[in-house]
């Protein structure tokens, strides 16, 4: 199973998921300083939508996803960008 396979799950089993795009950027980081420093790990672009997410902060939302992936986070994933919405802050911006 990929990294990527294992977001997916992990973020599947927490939340309801009405839209997921995971992205994997490892490679567009490839022997960069930081990259080199981190050992390989991973480098993601998460889109989640929920409606897990509302009334939520921004803040909020993040730290429920960073607790979620607690495990990758500390092994395996180096940087990881989110964007957490609202089925219906997402249709607004779409």
């Amino acid at each position: 199973m990929t990294l990527k396979d294992k977001i997916e799950k992990i973020i599947c089993s927490k939340f309801k998921i009405t839209h997921l795009e995971i992205l994997d950027k490892t490679q567009e980081h490839a022997g960069h300083a930081e990259a080199v420093k981190s050992g390989g790990k991973g480098h993601f672009a998460l889109l989640i939508i929920s409606p897990d997410f509302i009334e939520k902060t921004k803040l909020d939302r993040h730290r429920e996803i960073h607790r979620a992936l607690d495990g990758q986070l500390k092994n395996e994933i180096h940087a990881l960008s989110i964007r957490a919405l609202t089925p219906d802050e997402y249709a607004a911006r779409n």
